[in-house]
């Protein structure tokens, strides 16, 4: 029987990996371990460690000897630490990691330096800000490569990764997006708490190459919002570097009916609630790749997302910081209500397990070597 160890450390990389996970698990085969850590353990960003607990796996390690000190460098070293610890105990054959967080990149070290497979999901996408160059990163890391599309591919293969090691399956949550067994509208609205009908849903992350930037920045999308006199479910940041300086912006907005803001929101409730809303709007991925599933017009803000999408996402407005070219989106926001699946068909789940099958998947090497691009051409 093969051990298959997940990471999770977000709300968001664990709603990618949760299908795999149960999907696994109802494998003779295989035996399934979960180590959780990271944002998943912050008291005030909804201790979201307890969704996981919830779906009730077999085997859940929680991390919480971490300490979270929003360094991410520090908070690195003391995720590696603690996950080679877990590993010597368990001894997977493979560490699956999903994307550009830290606990990812954990993960892929702790696995290339003890001789474990690790297999990536969502590598050889691009960004614009640091989570592009840990995700790059991981995937030098990385022995098997589960991308979304060919597009990944073809970057991992200018990275000098092995064409046989790439796999395109989608994106995962994709998966649950199109199943039918998310809660419905009023399910949802009423365990949030949430009183008006028609709604977009904000979410803004810091970008740590703009530290210095940011609150003014914020400030001024903020400013916009409260300006639009539209209503907005509002979802906290991340843990990075500057995400207390949106926090502190959020303040302007709790006293504001308009505004419904959480922690955080499970996974399956925040599906449904951005398949009925009027619009996404901020800097977060679900806007680039869940509002292209279901056809909500999005808002792009900033510099985080650069680089990840082009024409073919045309559901999608890229605005700057600025409160006119803000509103002025918000208002043309109808004018978006387009779908594509560039980024999967909700089948990846069945391509996961078919992959994992695959007895030439266990029989890659561990050492890798660099596959120059003119010895491909």
């Amino acid at each position: 029987m093969r051990k298959i160890l997940f990471i999770t450390g977000t709300r968001a990389d664990y709603g990618k990996v949760k299908p795999l996970i149960k999907a696994l698990e109802s494998e003779n085969d295989y035996e399934v371990f979960i180590f959780v850590s990271g944002m998943h353990l912050i008291e005030k960003l909804g201790n979201t460690y307890k969704e996981v607990l919830k779906d009730k796996y077999k085997n859940v390690y929680i991390d919480f000897a971490q300490a979270n000190r929003g360094i991410m460098s520090y908070d690195l070293g003391n995720i590696i630490c603690d996950l080679t610890g877990y590993i010597k105990r368990i001894s997977p054959d493979m560490i699956v990691v999903h994307g550009d967080r830290i606990d990812a990149l954990a993960g892929a070290v702790v696995g290339a330096l003890n001789n474990i497979k690790v297999a990536h999901i969502e590598g050889g996408e691009v960004s614009g800000t640091i989570d592009e160059s840990i995700r790059h990163a991981i995937s030098k890391f990385a022995h098997i490569h589960l991308v979304c599309n060919e597009e990944a591919k073809k970057r991992l293969i200018q990275l000098g990764e092995e064409e046989k090691r790439i796999y395109v399956i989608g994106s995962p949550d994709i998966d649950i997006m199109l199943s039918n067994g998310l809660p419905s509208l009023e399910e949802a609205k009423k365990r949030y708490n949430i009183h008006f009908d028609k709604y977009g849903i904000f979410m803004y992350h810091p970008v740590t190459t703009e530290y210095s930037m940011l609150a003014e920045k914020i400030r001024k999308v903020v400013s916009a919002l409260l300006s639009s006199g539209k209503n907005y479910i509002v979802v906290y940041p991340n843990n990075d570097l500057g995400s207390e300086l949106i926090l502190d912006e959020y303040n302007r907005l709790k006293s504001n009916s308009a505004f419904a803001i959480f922690p955080s929101l499970r996974f399956e409730y925040f599906l449904t609630l951005l398949k009925n809303a009027e619009f996404m709007i901020g800097n977060s991925s679900a806007g680039i790749r869940e509002t292209s599933i279901y056809g909500i017009p999005a808002i792009d803000v900033g510099s985080r997302q650069t680089g990840r999408y082009s024409s073919q996402e045309s559901n999608i407005q890229h605005v700057e910081e600025e409160e006119d070219e803000i509103e002025n989106a918000i208002l043309r926001y109808k004018q978006y209500r387009k779908t594509n699946h560039f980024y999967g068909e909700g089948n990846s789940t069945e391509k996961f397990l078919q992959i994992i099958k695959e007895e030439e998947l266990w029989q890659f090497e561990i050492q890798k070597r660099f596959i120059d691009i003119s010895s491909t051409l």
